[in-house]
């Protein structure tokens, strides 16, 4: 099979694409013929190795894939050769034309979507609804500030804010982004690289600020996110872009509210009961067509060094992926 490989680690033009053999699935693994892999962030960051979980040289990124069964391990129940599904990979494995998967990381695909739209069912909208609903507590009226708003977690945020009842309002850094944004339902928008943040958010709440704060960003926004934030409000960290910033703890005093972190991944391995509730929360809005996610660009695994230099840029919209 082909795939891209991380031999040494450093920038996304440093990936090549070569034949390697095809995987064999162990006991309680399967392997996956890949028709889609989704790009994020942290594949970005492990190929410089500064992720916060690291791999070994040589390897091929990309942690989720959606395609078909091609082989069952011994003991594996539940799945059989044909089957359309999506499978998480871990951290590395899934720019390949096949990928190796555990079975209790991987379900069969939600109903009325196709195999590109599926690879964010895990991380960008399992993320989001962890986020929203177990971390944040978002309650149907209330105000959701969302940064990072038109990549792909972000979006995700949008899209099931809004189908919690909140009042959505998004930032993000360019025109482009945010009226992406208003076509996935949010009500207002903010573009935080011409706008002022906190002001901006303030105006758009009466002075009240936001009662649930989604950051996907970090760096300079995170603070005044924060100065933002509503009494008794709730501060989502979720990743950081733009890098990991200092946060002067006394504003969480002065306006009694609260930074929650959220790690679905870790969360995933400890909390099974909330992991299979999302699982079937998220399988029931996409079979409702509730959710339709936004799949803006597809790339060969050729262009997949293009793909991620784009992503590192800030350069796409929404969800992009790999199409062996």
């Amino acid at each position: 099979m082909k795939a891209v490989i991380c031999k040494e680690f450093g920038p996304p033009e440093k990936l090549v694409v070569e034949e390697v053999p095809d995987p064999v699935a162990g006991p309680g693994q399967l392997v996956i013929d890949v028709r889609a892999a989704g790009v994020t962030f942290p594949d970005a960051l492990i190929i410089e190795n500064a992720y916060q979980f690291k791999a070994t040289p040589p390897f091929f990124p990309g942690g989720e894939v959606a395609g078909t069964v091609r082989e069952v391990g011994d003991g594996v129940e539940g799945f059989a050769v044909g089957d359309s599904v999506i499978g998480a990979t871990g951290i590395t494995g899934g720019f390949a034309e096949q990928a190796l998967v555990n079975a209790a990381s991987t379900r069969p695909m939600p109903e009325r979507i196709g195999f590109a739209e599926a690879t964010g069912m895990q991380y960008a909208y399992g993320t989001s609804h962890y986020a929203l609903k177990y971390r944040g507590q978002l309650q149907k009226g209330e105000t959701l500030l969302v940064l990072g708003a038109g990549g792909n977690v972000g979006l995700a945020a949008v899209e099931l804010g809004k189908l919690s009842g909140a009042r959505v309002i998004a930032a993000a850094s360019s025109a482009d982004k945010l009226a992406l944004c208003r076509e996935r339902g949010a009500d207002e928008t903010i573009n935080y690289s011409t706008e002022d943040l906190k002001e901006r958010t303030k105006a758009l709440t009466e002075g009240r600020g936001a009662d649930v704060v989604y950051d996907a960003v970090g760096g300079e926004y995170a603070e005044a996110a924060l100065r933002a934030t509503a009494w008794n409000g709730r501060f989502l960290v979720i990743g950081f872009t733009a890098g990991i910033p200092k946060i002067p703890l006394n504003l969480t005093l002065l306006k009694g509210c609260q930074i929650v972190g959220v790690f679905f991944g870790a969360m995933m391995g400890r909390e099974p009961e909330t992991r299979d509730a999302i699982v079937r929360d998220l399988d029931q809005m996409t079979a409702s067509g509730q959710l339709n996610p936004y799949v803006s660009k597809r790339y060969s695994l050729d262009e997949a060094p293009q793909a991620l230099r784009d992503l590192q840029e800030r350069r796409v919209l929404g969800k992009v992926v790999i199409e062996p």
